[in-house]
Formats: structure tokens, sequence, C-alpha cells
């Protein structure tokens, strides 16, 4: 690295005299409270916690959780961040060698007013000259500057990059950015490295608490518990301040845990990755894990950055939280033969493979541990019965453990099935943004929609901007309607029934696990993360056979912290359409008995789709209904009126739920 000297710094001085001393009419004036009597009411002591480090490294995403874990322990506390800066008191300097140096004087100085005042200031700046660190340390006595080296390869950060700023400094459009066209000086001897390339957000805050324990700087506060008992610090990823699209001041809904993750690498750093896979322990991914795999890549199961561990897996199993209290419903887990994950340490990486070979990721071992499969049916599914479809899933990996660390999604192909009908949480946020709503709508389903279920919709758009229509694609049961055939469905339904610019539409390739409320809070929580404000919620959400009482899932959302979930639950009774009223209605609007509504029994709707025949207008539109019968036309009726199989391991069953929907499942 380049090193910088004493007249180097003369050449990128700015005149605005800052290296000139100040005039003789200019005089330091003392507090009448002095410093150490502010230390001694606050129990702790002032200091600065400088991080430094490429952009992308997470400086940022460390400054902001430690702020809340010193906060949580009674640290009066503040973080001072590049970005938030250049807003106003750096406002006008711009980004060439000596407008970085004027912009870190200017900062070092407000800095050393926090500590003097007895604040544990925390800084979050890319820094990248070695000299002008340097100059800040100088202006703190030796015992409260903590320089911090905020430690990720130039590959990792550049995968990062969620506004593609490398991206642009690639092409030239970007001069002077730190790491491709002008030179970041990493410090010589730093107090503290925090390597954020593979370790988590708790890992990294507890190096830093760990330290400022042992300097003396927490003073009475010390380090009491677990960081990653606060704020998603448990699975939180590392992003850069330059994630502005995953900020509330962007997006109406934050995600959850206020970061979107992203796990995906790309360009020089995906193909390290891949280079490294060949040589890595394998570990063979299921439908369900290559799909798991995806949604946490792309943020959809955030804050998680990786598979669950043994303190969160717990929690979820008995708390219905993470370890941190965040609600959080269904284990996402890494199975793997013990005879293999028996050889694994902590740090060790091993490759992902998708069911077609390719590699689908790399994980970091963070820990291996039992896995109790029975006791998982128990607690998630509510039984232990092989008929049950996530329990019979279960029952056939018993035998293994369970591997937990951070991810990097490597996977080359489209994983929905879909690609036009596909967005990302990223995505279908932006696209939110696009038409300008604040309050957006989610529906599940696995099913056509039928018409309890567009009633559904239609009232929820009465309260909100738009509703996302958001049908599952990924693994499901035997005799589920294919995902092609209801695709074809919705697509008809939204061009004659739905106005198109209240409606977004898009596929979750997320597994269908049938755990019935559990999965109901499950797919709020996913939700949220593409952006929902309220979720619907009806009768049997996510419900098999009789496992589970059809108002189980609403009930459920009475127990759970809503402030915490932030997604509003909209309950829905079972619906259906009424003769004697002569509209849709559901047991909170109708008075009238059984006779004056039109229901059918799933047995019955099989039997007019196979006979070809509609079902009456009042049930199902007819364009649905006429997809549903050239499903069924195309195979061999079973003995029950149903086909025998839909040539893609799903069977084009209409099932019971459609003849009297009462929400999603």
């Amino acid at each position: 690295m380049k090193d910088v000297s004493t007249s180097a710094w003369v050449h990128r001085s700015i005149p605005t005299r800052a290296d000139a001393p100040p005039s003789r009419e200019v005089r330091w004036h003392e507090g009448q409270v002095a410093r150490t009597e502010r230390e001694r009411a606050q129990g702790h002591r002032g200091a600065t916690v400088w991080l430094t480090g490429l952009s992308g490294s997470g400086k940022s995403t460390l400054a902001r959780t430690l702020e809340v874990e010193l906060f949580r322990r009674g640290v009066r506390t503040y973080v001072l961040d590049g970005d938030n800066i250049r807003h106003g008191l750096n406002r006008d300097l711009g980004f060439g060698p000596a407008e970085r140096t004027e912009n870190i004087r200017r900062i070092g100085e407000v800095a050393k007013l926090f500590a003097d005042a007895g604040v544990l200031v925390v800084t979050a700046f890319i820094s990248p000259y070695r000299e002008d660190r340097e100059r800040v340390r100088a202006l703190h006595a030796p015992d409260e500057f903590v320089e911090v080296l905020v430690d990720a390869p130039l590959a990792v950060c550049e995968a990062r990059d969620p506004k593609g700023m490398y991206a642009r400094a690639r092409r030239g459009e970007l001069p002077e950015f730190t790491g491709v066209s002008a030179p970041y000086e990493p410090p010589d001897e730093p107090e503290l490295v925090v390597d954020t390339s593979g370790d988590t957000v708790a890992g990294g805050v507890r190096q830093l608490l760990e330290y400022l324990e042992r300097r003396g700087l927490l003073g009475a506060a010390g380090v009491s518990g677990d960081p990653s008992a606060t704020a998603a610090l448990s699975a939180q990823v590392y992003t850069d301040k330059a994630s502005a699209t995953q900020t509330p001041e962007r997006d109406a809904i934050a995600p959850y845990g206020g970061v979107l993750v992203d796990r995906r690498l790309a360009g020089a750093a995906a193909e390290a990755a891949r280079h490294r896979a060949t040589s890595l322990p394998q570990v063979r991914l299921t439908p369900v894990g290559l799909s798991d795999l995806f949604l946490i890549a792309v943020g959809a199961l955030s804050p998680l950055e990786g598979f669950l561990g043994s303190a969160d897996y717990e929690a979820v199993l008995e708390r219905m939280t993470l370890a941190n209290g965040l609600p959080w419903s269904i284990p996402i887990t890494l199975p793997m033969p013990a005879a293999d994950a028996d050889h694994l340490s902590h740090g060790d990486e091993v490759a992902l493979i998708a069911p077609d070979g390719e590699v689908a990721g790399v994980l970091r071992v963070g820990e291996v541990y039992d896995w109790d499969v029975a006791r998982e049916a128990e607690r998630v599914y509510g039984t232990t019965e092989g008929a049950h479809p996530g329990v019979a899933r279960l029952l056939a990996q018993a035998g293994t453990r369970l591997v937990a660390g951070p991810i990097e999604y490597l996977y080359p192909r489209e994983v929905s099935g879909f690609p036009r009908d596909h967005l990302t949480p990223a995505e279908t946020r932006a696209e939110i943004r696009r038409r300008g709503w604040r309050t957006v709508v989610g529906f599940q389903t696995r099913n056509p929609v039928h018409r309890a279920h567009e009633y559904l919709q239609k009232v929820a758009l009465e309260l909100v901007d738009g509703l996302l229509l958001h049908p599952l694609v990924g693994d499901t049961k035997a005799d589920d309607v294919p995902a092609s055939v209801r695709l074809e469905c919705y697509r008809r339904l939204l061009d004659g029934y739905y106005p198109a610019e209240r409606v977004l539409f898009s596929v979750l390739p997320a597994a269908m696990r049938y755990a019935g409320p559990r999965e109901a809070l499950f797919h709020a929580i996913l939700r949220r993360n593409y952006g929902c404000s309220h979720f619907i919620v009806g009768r049997d959400h996510a419900g098999v056979g009789n496992y589970y009482h059809p108002l189980a899932a609403q009930q459920l959302f009475d127990t759970v912290d809503l402030g915490r979930l932030g997604i509003q639950a909209l309950r829905f009774e079972n619906s259906f359409y009424c003769r004697r009223c002569g509209q849709m209605a559901s047991e909170k609007t109708c008075p009238h008995g059984p006779d004056e509504r039109v229901t059918l029994s799933g047995t019955r709707v099989r039997q007019l789709l196979a006979q070809g025949e509609r079902p009456p207008v009042e049930f199902s539109r007819a364009e649905v209904a006429d997809v549903l019968i050239r499903a069924y036309a195309g195979h061999d009726a079973s003995a029950d009126g149903a086909p025998a199989s839909a040539g893609n391991g799903h069977v084009p069953a209409t099932p019971a739920s459609a003849a009297s929907a009462g929400g999603a499942r």
C-alpha cells in the first residue's frame, strides 16, 4: 500500500486552514462540569470507537448493532455514520483525496467532543488514509481511542454491494472510489480486527464488547449477557450503509430485523467460491433445502443469514422466537448425515449441492448439533404421524445432524420455474415504491383462486393501497394442483376481474410445510420481507387433513408480540355465496342457513371437473373452471374421479379447501 508522508498531507490540504493553529483570540473554555464527574455519574467512560474498512465491509451494520447493545446496557452512546455526516456538517465536501482528509478531520474533532462529554461514540467511516486516522488518534488521550479494522476481502465487499457502486466504479463512472480507483491503507496496528467475511454480526459485536470491557471503558455497564439476545444479532448479516434500499426511509415497511439480507455472490467472488467448493465436503440439498437456501440468500427469510444454530433452533421450537426474542415459528435448518457432519469443525466450509448437481452455495460451519426429529415433529406440526406430509419429510431424514452457519449463494439457475412471474424481495419492494403504495396486503395460496378467495382479497383491497397475490410454487404434496395450472388460473382471473394498478403478482419459490398455525406466522414474516404491511389469515391456513382447528392460525396471532412482528393479520371467516343475500358473504355478515349457501365438497368439485362440467358460477369463475377442466381432461381419471398424474409428480385435484374458502392455505 502507498505510504502517506507529511508532504503528501500538505499536498492534499484544501483551503480551510484546518492544519493552522487557531487565532490568538480563539481560546478553549473549560466547562464547569468535569469529564470525570460526567463519567462517574454515568458509570462508564467516554471514548471513540473508530471503525474503518472498505465500503461493504460491514462497518455501519456493526456500528448500528453495537449501539443498540450498548444502549440496552445503559451506556450513553451514539453512532456517527459517513452518509449521515455528509447530509449536513460535511455536505460541502466531495470525494477527492483532499476532501476525504478534511472529512475525517472534521469528524475526528466531533468525535473528540462526544468523548469529552462522556459519550462512547462509534464512528463508521471508510477513512482510507492511515495518516488521517493517526491525526484523529492524536486528538484523543491514549486510552480513549479504539481503532477497529472491519476486515473483509475486496471480492466479498464487491459481492455485497447493494447499490452497485463497485460495478459503477469498475465502469469508470465513480472516480476516486476506494478499493477500485483509490487506495485503502489498512491500519498497521489496530486495537482490534473484526473479520466480517465469515462471522455473524453477533460475533463481531461480542468481540467489541469484550475488548471494551477489558479496556475498562464500559465501567459498571460491563458485559452483561450474550449480545445475540438483542435485535436480531444472532442471525443478522453484514451490509454496509450503501443498503439504502433496505431502510424505512425508502420503504414504508422495514424488513424483518431491520436489514434485508443479501447473501448472493457474483462475479469474481462467485468464481472464487465455486473454485473452493470443488475441494470442500459436500451436502446434497433436497428441493426444500434449495428453496430455503435461495430464500435466505435473497432476504425473504431476513434476518437469517444462514441455517439456524442450536440456540435459535431451541427458541423456535419452545417459544416460537429466535434466541433474541424476535417471533419465528419454523426452524430453517440444514440436515447432514452424521457420518459426514461429525468430521466438521467450527470455521470449516461445506459445499451445498443442488438436486441437479450444481454448486448452490457454500456454508461456513458455526456449529454441528444433534437433531431430534420426533421432537421437532411434535413441536412444529403437533403430531409425529407419518401421514402428515411435513412430518413425513422429517422422518425421512432421521439419523442426521444439523449444520449451522452463514451461507454464500452461488446457484446459477432460476429456482421458481416461472422467471417471468418471479420477483425477489428487493424487486418487489422496488415495484411497491414505484407504485407509491404505503400499505400492501399479502395473500398466500397453494390453490386456484375461487370466488371466496377473490372476495377476501377485494375486501382487503378496500383497506389498503395494493394487493400482493403471492402463490407458493415450491415443493408441495402430490395431490396439490400443479403450479403451472394454478398460474394459468391466476392470470385469467387477474386479466378479467382485478384492477391491474392495484395488484402485484409474483410467485414465491418456498416449500409448503403444512404446519398450520406455525406456518401462518411464518408466511406473515415472509410477506413482511416482501414489503407487506398486512397479511390475510383465513380458516385452516396452511392446514392439511384434520390436524389443526380451523381457527388455530388466527388464534396464534393473539399470542405473538405484534409490535415486533410488524405486520397486521387480517382475519377472515369462512366465505361463500348466499342466494338470499345475492352476494358473497361470510359467517359475520350473512344471517341465512346452509341451504341458502353455495358450497361444494372437494369430492363433488373433482367429479364435476373430471366430467368436463363447470362448478356453479357462484363458486368459481368460468375462466378458472375451464383451465381446471382442461387439466383434468389431459389425464386419465382414477377411481374416485381425480386424475391419476399431472406428469410432474403433482395431481391437479382441487382440494377440499377450495369448496369453502376461508382464506389462503
